[in-house]
């Protein structure tokens, strides 16, 4: 295959199409890593691996990259939290030969939860998502090592996730490919089926599901999303798809209204050269 349609799969060749080329896409990623963290100075990495298949993929990429024994992974469970998906966690810790550690944040969240009074399940999921953010970024501290994130395309356009949460990492290598492409990939890199073929969940309560939260299927927007956003359709063009109205309208304002989460927070300019403004070098530009 060329590089040119290697490079297809997110709506840049044949519109809409999702498919990707498994082992030059692996290749691709694992370099990624191996470059981004020898740029920093450091060799190690540290993620958060919850039993689902995002995380799964990039514990399986890094240990690729870098070598297991360079890879830390962290389960942190939560008292509701489904058991299976804290066997799925150790299962793929296991497979992958890397360090890993288990730690219970149910004492952080109940801790937060009796300082601050009673809060809802929303925001009692946020707690925990960002109660296991602090745990990633204090170990990544601790190893001198860097935050791997777990968030795919699908996510990030859509602002499924949490600010300073499951949304916060040093460096993503999941991040430009959709939830389907997701799966592609796992199965290519050997992710166990028990992972593969499991509802998406965030595991933030019983029963909890991606799809009825979002009300749409992920091949079903994966499918819009590629179409709007890689192959640049207008709205009418994807309905002439056979997208319905209201689906395209709603995803239209959730990528538009969560375009905040995938941007650094915007200073304000009050001199000749404001970061994120005039200064906008890469972290290797004094090199």
């Amino acid at each position: 295959m060329s590089e040119e349609g290697r490079l297809r799969g997110s709506g840049e060749g044949e519109e809409g199409d999702l498919s990707i080329d498994a082992e030059w896409t692996t290749r691709i990623l694992t370099r990624f890593i191996s470059a981004e963290v020898e740029r920093t100075g450091k060799r190690r990495v540290v993620l958060g691996l919850s039993g689902g298949i995002d995380s799964a993929v990039s514990a399986a990429l890094a240990a690729r990259a870098l070598g297991p024994s360079d890879v830390t992974c962290l389960l942190m469970p939560h008292r509701m939290s489904s058991s299976d998906s804290l066997r799925d966690a150790r299962l793929v810790a296991e497979q992958l030969r890397t360090p890993s550690e288990t730690v219970d944040i149910t004492p952080i969240v109940e801790g937060f939860s009796k300082a601050s009074g009673e809060v809802g399940r929303l925001r009692l999921g946020n707690v925990m998502a960002r109660a296991r953010m602090i745990l990633l970024f204090d170990r990544s501290a601790a190893l001198d090592a860097l935050v791997l994130g777990t968030s795919n395309k699908t996510e990030l356009l859509l602002g499924y996730g949490t600010l300073h949460g499951d949304l916060a990492s040093a460096i993503n290598p999941i991040g430009d490919l959709y939830k389907t492409q997701i799966r592609e990939l796992a199965q290519h890199l050997e992710v166990p089926p028990s992972i593969r073929n499991k509802p998406p969940s965030a595991d933030l309560w019983p029963d909890q599901s991606d799809e009825d939260e979002l009300g749409f299927s992920y091949e079903e927007v994966d499918r819009l999303l590629a179409l709007l956003v890689d192959a640049r359709l207008g709205r009418e063009e994807v309905i002439g798809r056979g997208f319905s109205p209201e689906l395209v309208e709603r995803v239209v304002r959730q990528i538009v209204r969560s375009q905040f989460k995938r941007m650094p927070p915007v200073i304000a300019k009050v001199s000749t050269r404001s970061i994120g403004w005039d200064f906008r070098y890469p972290r290797d530009w004094l090199s």
